[in-house]
């Protein structure tokens, strides 16, 4: 197959047309043979090592291009040139590598420049950069009269090629690692008397070229920028999505942009993750980390909180116990306690003799979702494979992953065998083909379906890399040779394993599926491992396909798309510096919230003050029958108690302005998960910890239900709904129960309204209007209805007084500390003094509980006083 690229993409001649602006009043191209040999008359140089460009233009000339060709792409204006170095920022999948080699052959039409150098930052990019030279030659050829090109990629053993980099007299291109020439010790630095004595890399400082750095992101460190200058280019253009400094911007592309603009695929996240499922004693090795004092490691683990049973991040030590450091958690009782933290081989040693790996995890159903991960690929993959073949669409999925051993690993003898996610995904795939809908669509034997692509050793055995050894180099080179081959119908291979350390290697347009198999959750950056896929998908005939219907890209990832999401819109923020509407607040847009002078002598707010200053304590009295018998019912009542469940949920990602939208899409019908129960926790003791009832009452409670047998079917779940009743039953009783009583000399200090002047931002403020009527010149609100409250007071005559009352003004209830709304004061016939609590709504089932029975409590407590009444107001009530 030979792939076919539009030379008429706007946005790319857009951006190759800046650096071409870039350099106008340079003498323009008078032909090949053209050149000079002073310093002011032609863009190409002969001197002592061969031709080299020539820069003629002055630097203010090329500011006043700069500004000019920055006003043209509506961008900021550089104060002054940082150097000779430029940026572009274009999306990953929006073709950037075609863009500079283009714009190569563009500043040589033009201005007759002849050297130019590539530097890449790895082994994987470097691969494929070369792949990208190879595949666009005969369309830039084309395009641009045949111009004679030469490219070659640097050989540290052959170092004396150089030579020909500075003494031909055509476009060169080279292609060079930073690391084969940013040390003094690299062989490029060092001279050779095979080159008379020089050092190799004088042949590249004599050409001054136009250096291109590919994702300058990995290069800002002093020795590779260090390194770079020292190519005494002539001016540096630096491309990437992902710019950690931007030196004199002239092109953006960003990723809201070219999602807009349809030039990447749409993006969909089937979410894969467990619920109910907190019965086993889960450790996940987050990492490990050595110091000249400690070792510690930090671990994710299942944490007792007061609401039920939540995965919490926690650092330990070497003698630390997970039982503690769970809140006591049953499961961890039997031998969690830390033996050893071996930084140097990654692994946690527990007394009761389990040993774990860094970035492994034992008890949290981690088996079942990878493997369901693999299932749901497939299903996806089939899905579109029936669809898109009509179109002439080879659909490709790909799955990262981080042990080899997961995919292939081998015998005693040398032989081959199969992993655990070949097996499961070879007994899937079989088991999802045989749907009638799918008859002949895949002709081909289920082990010729996938393949891996791994590093080998001398003996030709697949291994775990970092990505960046000599080992890696034939892996990257046969994922380069092979993306037209991947690309034929013909061809059986669609499901392809990769090392997770290799991503930056694969870039092939029909990939349709994403999905990364960790025992933990994923830490690849999100645009990382979108970017594999988000190049628009290729027909048979090599020609790309712009229908959105076509161009979608599934991530099936193992946690909630709502993370995916939120941590795909932060990476944007942080990498592109785009400005979400509505969702980065400018500083310059804060206001000072300030107190009325003298307002310790108005006299509406001392007479409301002195109304409900005052601090009580409360007792709760109950019958202890009446709370086993309601409890029992409640019980009674709870919906079936099921099994853990493997979730599968849907959502399409739209990136806007206002950040990353999404949309459920699909919700599979959840599985359940057969789970071994090695150990029933103390089910009396959760039960009084949470509640602190007694042990006879809450065996009374379990025995009357009629439900104790649900424990057998998932512990955790029935001991948290239980509590749960039993905790509402108790409120209930306990607001009948309660009684608030005035402590002597408790009370809060009218001084504390001075600590509440603050700087807060405008968005987030009323102004008043009338101050005569309240303390503050704005009203900081947190909702709609508390913004309208305040309006309807301010404007309301008969609204004497009001305050919003501050966060430190709390009551303290048995389900916690209880902060109302507002105080004010009603004058109609008669003064009357409330004070408030705002809700969009009153029906109490659409107000979350807790807040629900602090209200009720609140109310309680204001009930000291004769002269007080709370009331819970609907927005517009007042007036």
């Amino acid at each position: 197959m030979i792939l076919h690229f539009d030379s008429n993409q706007d946005y790319q001649l857009k951006a190759i047309q800046s650096v071409v602006d870039l350099f106008e009043g340079q003498p323009l191209n008078k032909g090949d043979f053209e050149f000079s040999l002073s310093d002011n008359s032609s863009s190409l140089l002969l001197n002592e090592n061969g031709f080299g460009n020539n820069l003629i233009i002055s630097k203010e000339q090329i500011l006043e291009n700069l500004w000019k060709v920055q006003r043209g792409n509506e961008l900021t204006e550089s104060i002054r040139l940082e150097g000779l170095n430029f940026s572009f920022e274009m999306e990953t999948g929006t073709g950037k590598t075609y863009v500079y080699l283009r714009t190569i052959y563009e500043l040589n039409k033009n201005y007759g420049f002849k050297k130019f150098v590539i530097v890449v930052p790895s082994i994987a990019i470097r691969e494929g950069v070369l792949k990208n030279l190879e595949i666009t030659h005969e369309h830039l050829q084309n395009i641009y009269d045949k111009v004679p090109v030469s490219f070659d990629v640097y050989d540290s053993k052959k170092v004396s090629s150089l030579r020909n980099f500075s003494t031909g007299n055509n476009i060169h291109i080279l292609v060079i690692n930073i690391d084969s020439f940013a040390k003094d010790e690299n062989v490029i630095n060092k001279a050779k008397d095979q080159i008379t004595g020089k050092k190799a890399i004088e042949f590249i400082q004599s050409s001054r070229p136009i250096v291109i750095v590919d994702e300058p992101q990995n290069m800002e460190t002093d020795i590779r920028k260090k390194a770079i200058t020292n190519l005494n280019p002539l001016c540096t253009l630096r491309y990437s999505a992902t710019h950690t400094n931007l030196y004199n911007l002239i092109y953006r592309l960003d990723p809201v942009k070219a999602y807009d603009l349809g030039l990447v695929k749409q993006i969909e996240v089937d979410s894969i993750y467990t619920i109910l499922g907190n019965n086993q004693a889960f450790i996940s090795i987050e990492g490990i980390k050595s110091s000249k004092s400690k070792v510690t490691a930090k671990l994710k683990i299942d944490y007792n909180s007061d609401k039920g049973v939540n995965p919490k991040s926690i650092t330990v030590k070497t003698g630390d116990d997970l039982y503690d450091l769970s809140n006591k958690r049953e499961i961890y009782k039997d031998g969690f306690i830390i033996n050893d933290i071996d930084a140097s081989n990654g692994t946690i040693e527990f007394s009761n003799g389990i040993i774990l790996e860094e970035g492994k995890s034992q008890g949290g159903f981690t088996e079942d979702v990878m493997k369901y991960q693999i299932k749901k690929t497939i299903e996806e993959h089939l899905k579109k494979e029936r669809i898109y073949r009509t179109h002439g669409i080879k659909v490709l999925s790909l799955f990262f992953i981080d042990r080899v051993a997961n995919y292939r690993s081998y015998d005693e003898r040398g032989n081959p065998v199969k992993g655990k996610f070949a097996e499961w995904f070879e007994e899937l795939y079989e088991q999802e083909i045989l749907k009638p809908s799918y008859k002949d669509l895949l002709p081909f034997d289920t082990e010729d379906l996938h393949n891996g692509y791994f590093a080998q050793d001398k003996k030709g055995h697949i291994k775990d890399t970092s990505g960046e050894t000599k080992d890696d180099d034939d892996t990257y080179q046969l994922i380069m040779k092979d993306k037209e081959k991947l690309l034929d119908s013909n061809v059986p291979l669609r499901f392809i394993f990769s090392h997770s350390a290799l991503r930056e290697g694969w870039d092939n347009p029909n990939v349709f599926q994403i999905c990364t198999l960790n025992e933990t959750k994923s830490e690849i950056k999100k645009r990382q491992e979108i970017g594999r896929g988000l190049r628009l998908a290729v027909n048979q005939n090599g020609d790309r396909t712009f229908d959105k219907n076509i161009n979608k890209l599934t991530v099936i990832a193992n946690e909630s798309y709502e993370d995916f999401a939120k941590q795909l819109q932060k990476e944007i923020q942080d990498e592109c510096g785009v400005d979400f509407k509505g969702k980065i607040k400018n500083t310059a847009d804060t206001v000072k919230v300030t107190l009325k002078k003298n307002y310790q002598f108005d006299e509406k707010f001392i007479d409301l003050w002195n109304k409900i200053k005052y601090k009580t304590i409360y007792k709760v009295n109950f019958d202890s029958e009446t709370l086993i018998k309601d409890s029992a019912e409640s019980i009674r009542e709870i919906p079936e108690i099921k099994r853990p469940l493997l979730i599968s949920q849907k959502a399409k990602f739209d990136i806007t302005d206002e950040g990353v939208k999404t949309t459920t899409t699909a919700i599979s019908l959840p599985i359940e998960i057969e789970e071994p129960f090695k150990n029933i926790p103390d089910i009396i003791g959760y039960i009084q910890n949470k509640t602190e009832l007694t042990r006879s009452t809450i065996l009374s409670i379990l025995k009357k239900s009629g439900r104790i047998n649900d424990i057998l079917v998932n512990p955790q779940l029935f001991l948290d709904l239980s509590v749960n009743e039993i905790k509402k039953v108790m409120s209930k009783l306990m607001i009948n129960g309660i009684k608030y009583e005035r402590v002597a000399g408790r009370l809060y200090e009218m001084t504390l309204f001075e600590g509440e002047e603050i700087d807060s931002y405008k968005q987030n403020l009323k102004t008043v209007k009338n101050q005569d009527k309240t303390l503050y010149n704005y009203i900081e609100f947190d909702s709609k209805v508390e913004k309208q409250f305040a309006e309807d007071c301010e404007n309301n005559e008969n609204i004497e007084f009001y305050m919003k009352l501050p966060g430190w003004f709390t009551i303290e209830t048995p389900v916690g500390k209880y902060n109302p709304d507002w105080a004010l004061i009603f004058k109609d016939e008669k003064k009357l003094y409330f004070v408030a609590e705002t809700k969009g709504t009153l029906d109490e089932d659409a107000i979350r509980v807790s807040e629900n029975m602090k209200i009720k409590y609140g109310k309680k407590h204001f009930e000291f006083s004769e002269d007080i009444e709370f009331k819970r107001w609907r927005v517009l009530e007042i007036c």
